[in-house]
């Protein structure tokens, strides 16, 4: 399989998504609340030139389980 950028960040994508949903399914679990309590970051931005606006909105929501689930998959994708 040929290694490129696009595969690789499909790669973390996939891990950072795997990782959310461990994250959200361990959620009840008392003692993994710093592993599955996310950080909420939001970046909104905005422009207005009266003829044309555009606004864009990116959430990010990251825990730990998702940081691992994104250096697993970069292990997985050095593996390869």
């Amino acid at each position: 399989m040929k290694k490129n950028g696009w595969i690789f960040f499909l790669f973390i994508v996939l891990g950072l998504v795997a990782g959310a949903l461990v994250a959200r399914w361990l959620e009840p679990v008392q003692g993994l609340s710093f592993l599955t309590k996310p950080i909420v970051t939001t970046w909104s931005p905005a422009l207005d030139l009266y003829v044309l606006s555009f606004d864009f909105t990116l959430n990010l929501q990251l825990s730990l389980f998702s940081i691992v689930g994104a250096a697993l998959a970069i292990w997985l994708y050095r593996k390869m």
